[in-house]
């Protein structure tokens, strides 16, 4: 009974991957507002009705991508900048990161740099939030790092909008250019540390 069970449960698997894997094929030369339940179930090769297992709408489809995609980056760049002894580690240890992740699931960016734009609302609100998770979670980090006593929390938290907003537009160039992947990342290295010089000789007025 025990192994019927793991068998059924590692086929309901293997059916929502590729459910989310056509999504991604589906999606990779428009935006997720012009697939359908049909389209994707098709794709698989199950009946529409076998979808609803899985998903209640495709809308809740691309929210498991979301997920699937940035939860996974959002937690190991966490691990990273809880690690970071000083300000320019934050830079160094997380732009490897996300570009080693942007080169071993390139669909799944891709389709995160199209949703963020141009996916159902639902979507383009979990991006959203999650970008606003990732810079909460850096101001947290960069708040116990040596010379950021000088900030206050309002300041603190435009540094991290600042570096996130600028490593997410970093991801964007990688999924477009992949072939350029070390410019990129030198490039955007350069630009956080000349604005990190920056903000280490900013004073918040308190």
């Amino acid at each position: 009974m025990v192994e019927v069970s793991e068998s059924r449960a590692d086929r309901k698997e293997r059916t929502r991957q590729s459910i989310l894997g056509a999504a991604l094929t589906l999606t990779a030369d428009s935006s997720l507002v012009a697939v359908s339940l049909r389209q994707v179930a098709k794709e698989v090769g199950i009946v529409p009705t076998a979808f609803y297992r899985h998903f209640d709408s495709v809308e809740s489809l691309g929210l498991a991508l979301v997920e699937e995609s940035v939860v996974a980056l959002r937690g190991m760049l966490r691990e990273v900048w809880r690690q970071a002894p000083e300000f320019r580690d934050f830079i160094d240890g997380s732009l490897p990161l996300v570009a080693s992740h942007v080169r071993a699931h390139p669909q799944h960016y891709a389709f995160i740099v199209r949703e963020r734009v141009a996916g159902p609302p639902r979507v383009r609100e979990a991006i959203r939030h999650e970008i606003e998770l990732i810079t909460r979670e850096l101001a947290t980090d960069v708040a116990r790092v040596p010379g950021s006593e000088a900030f206050s929390t309002e300041h603190l938290n435009l540094l991290a909008d600042l570096i996130v907003s600028s490593v997410v537009t970093t991801a964007e160039r990688l999924v477009d250019r992949p072939d350029q992947e070390e410019r990129i990342i030198a490039a955007t290295r350069t630009q956080l540390r000349m604005l990190l010089i920056g903000g280490l000789n900013w004073r918040s007025q308190r």
